[in-house]
């Protein structure tokens, strides 16, 4: 049995502990059986957003009439199959060049291969057991597979295979309306792809009931989206899928297309790590269980990204691992409780969605007063030279009626995920509606429309 300081499972989160680990001496070995690099680099975030960026193009194309710019959008073609060709490429060349790092790298020892548990302690990969007095764990996620008869055996696709599709379909079924259904789903439509949303519980749902109203007002008008739809069955005959689903009114319907995009959430990588030979615990949903210092039921072994489905964002990750840097070296009995800031987020999609903090609906729970401000983009002054005449858009402040201070931050449209930085730092210095109205705000500028709503905001008594 090999002997190591720490064993880390997983290169995507973990490439936060394991160099860093052995540059304060410790022997330690770093297990990854997919591609180096993890989900955000090979299937997540990066290689999405270098195909949604000349999503938003071709949209704003569309739009270009508006300002006086005639382009005919029959004329507008697209090499999909070379756009995903060369992101591909890009994106493989970045993971394979993570392994020779690691390799470099003294006291780092790299396992490619599946990693599980024996006991606690003991963790065999490749037919070799190792063992460590500190382990990390942090494996991911991956598609989640609803139960529809007549799915399995069928050639649908997940995030994974849809971010490489080396043939553009010429029609798409997307079940889900959450992140990654909205992100994709609107990359395809845009390249030419007849794209058909089937939501049944609504999109993007964890967003204030304002963003989403408007959200799902503005998307369902671009692209054919389908409410309330309860598949029930898929059928593939002749190269073409059918689903079949039921409406809430109870009509049988269904719908066909060349490819079915399934994104309709995320399950942990851990039903074959080989946790049942361990103390580690998971819940309901296979996620795993920590205390607020991201230890795991079993001693001197963390989890950490989205294994442990608090949060699902790669920035959340990245923090865990550096808190993790701080506290899980030390001898110090007391470590202190993981202490996040505000955690923002981001939906790369179109309209764009971006949020900090608390909903109305989670504010109004834990406070008793509220101050709401909002504006809508069209009435900002950066409106008249920059946005074509029917933007749509919001931006929303919510404050503690008795601190004054900003809790919570939602934005829907151009820029959303930029202009939300503002709100992230304000909310982080513990800023009042006074604080944010004693700013210099650029002129014109669109985070103007944020400094709006805070004027509504300080309208309230």
């Amino acid at each position: 049995m090999k002997k190591y300081d720490v064993i880390v499972i997983g290169s995507g989160g973990g490439s936060k502990i394991a160099r860093p680990a052995a540059h304060l001496g410790n022997k330690v070995a770093i297990i990854e059986r997919g591609a180096m690099g993890g989900t955000c680099l090979n299937h997540g975030c990066i290689p999405s957003k270098m195909l949604i960026h000349p999503a938003e193009l071709i949209s704003d194309f569309k739009e270009a009439e508006q300002f006086n710019i005639h382009i005919d959008p029959k004329t507008i073609t697209v090499d999909a199959e070379k756009l995903i060709e060369r992101v591909t490429k890009t994106i493989i060349s970045e993971s394979d060049s993570v392994a020779p790092i690691y390799r470099k790298t003294p006291n780092v020892e790299l396992y490619q291969g599946h990693a599980k548990f024996l006991s606690d302690k003991v963790v065999e990969i490749n037919g070799e057991q190792l063992t460590a007095e500190r382990i990390f764990v942090t494996p991911g996620v991956r598609a989640c597979i609803p139960a529809i008869p007549g799915l399995e055996g069928t050639p649908y696709i997940t995030h994974k295979e849809a971010l490489r599709l080396t043939k553009k379909p010429k029609s798409m079924i997307v079940i889900g309306g959450g992140y990654i259904g909205v992100e994709l789903g609107f990359f395809f439509a845009e390249m030419g792809t007849q794209t058909t949303f089937i939501v049944r519980d609504g999109m993007i749902k964890n967003e204030d009931q304002d963003v989403i109203r408007l959200f799902e007002e503005v998307f369902s008008a671009k692209y054919p989206v389908i409410f309330g739809a309860t598949p029930t069955k898929v059928v593939y005959e002749n190269n073409i899928f059918t689903l079949t689903y039921v409406t809430k009114t109870g009509d049988t319907l269904s719908v066909s297309a060349e490819a079915l995009l399934l994104a309709a959430g995320v399950v942990p990588n851990t039903d074959n790590l080989g946790l049942e030979n361990t103390s580690i615990k998971t819940n309901e949903k296979g996620f795993i269980i920590v205390d607020d210092t991201l230890q795991t039921t079993v001693e001197n072994t963390w989890a950490f990204g989205d294994v442990i489905g608090q949060y699902l964002f790669r920035h959340a990750a990245n923090y865990q691992g550096e808190y993790l840097m701080k506290t899980a070296f030390t001898d110090d009995l007391f470590k202190p409780s993981i202490n996040y800031p505000p955690m923002p987020h981001a939906i790369f999609t179109n309209p764009q969605v971006a949020g900090v903090g608390l909903t109305e609906a989670e504010a109004r729970a834990k406070h008793k007063d509220l101050i709401i401000g909002t504006s809508l983009y069209k009435d900002s002054r950066m409106a008249t030279p920059c946005l074509a005449p029917a933007q749509y858009g919001l931006c929303i402040c919510m404050y503690d009626k008795h601190s004054r201070k900003l809790i919570g931050a939602h934005i829907i449209g151009r820029e959303a995920s930029n202009m939300i930085h503002m709100c992230i730092a304000y909310m982080k210095m513990g800023a009042t509606i006074e604080d944010m109205l004693d700013t210099i705000y650029i002129h014109p500028a669109l985070p103007e429309i944020v400094r709006n709503a805070v004027r509504k905001a300080a309208e309230q008594k």
